[in-house]
C-alpha cells in the first residue's frame, strides 16, 4: 500500500502527459453534464454551473456559469486521471445578480459576463449542476428581458439497465 502512494504521489509531482482528451457529456457525483456545444438543440440543457468559492473574507459566494469544455489529463500513471470543467461565468455581482422576491428565484443577467477570470478550469467534483430558464413575469417589463431565473437541480443516481 505504502507502494501504491509513493507512486501516486511521484506521478503527480511530474507534469501531465501532453495529450488530453476531450469529452462531450461527463457524469460526475450524480450529475450529468453536457457541453454548452453539444448540448445546443437538445431536451434536456445540462451545461448549467455553479460553483461555491470561498472569498478573503470566509464568505462563500456562488458563481453561475455555462459548461464549455470536458477535459481529462492523464499523468504518467495508468490509474491517475483528473477531470477539469472549462467553464464561462456570469457576473454576480449587483448589477449581475438579484433575487426576486415575489417568486423566491435567484435571476443571472445573461449578458453580463465575467472576462478576466482567473480560475478557468476547475476539477469537475467541485461543481453542482443548475438550470437556467426564462425569469417568469405577469407584465412585460422590458428591463428583465436578458434575466434568467436559476434553478439548482439534485443529484441522480446512476441506472443500471439490465
Amino acid at each position: 500500500m505504502r507502494m501504491n502512494a509513493t507512486k501516486s504521489l511521484s506521478s503527480l509531482s511530474l507534469d501531465p502527459e501532453r495529450k488530453v482528451k476531450c469529452y462531450n457529456e461527463y457524469f460526475v457525483i450524480g450529475y450529468v453534464f453536457h457541453i454548452e456545444e453539444y448540448g445546443h438543440g437538445r431536451k434536456t440543457y445540462n451545461n448549467g454551473v455553479c460553483v461555491k468559492e470561498s472569498t478573503s473574507s470566509e464568505l462563500e459566494v456562488d458563481y453561475y456559469g455555462r459548461l464549455k469544455e470536458v477535459v481529462e489529463l492523464q499523468y504518467h500513471s495508468e490509474y491517475i486521471r483528473v477531470f477539469l470543467f472549462k467553464c464561462y461565468y456570469y457576473d454576480t455581482t449587483n448589477r449581475g445578480i438579484g433575487v426576486d422576491h415575489h417568486y423566491g428565484l435567484v435571476g443571472i443577467n445573461s449578458k453580463a459576463r465575467l472576462c478576466n477570470v482567473n480560475d478557468v478550469f476547475v476539477f469537475a467534483k467541485q461543481y453542482q449542476q443548475v438550470y437556467y430558464t426564462k425569469t417568469p413575469s405577469f407584465r412585460k417589463d422590458r428591463s428583465r428581458v436578458d434575466w434568467l431565473s436559476i434553478l439548482k437541480t439534485k443529484p441522480r443516481g446512476r441506472v443500471k439497465v439490465v
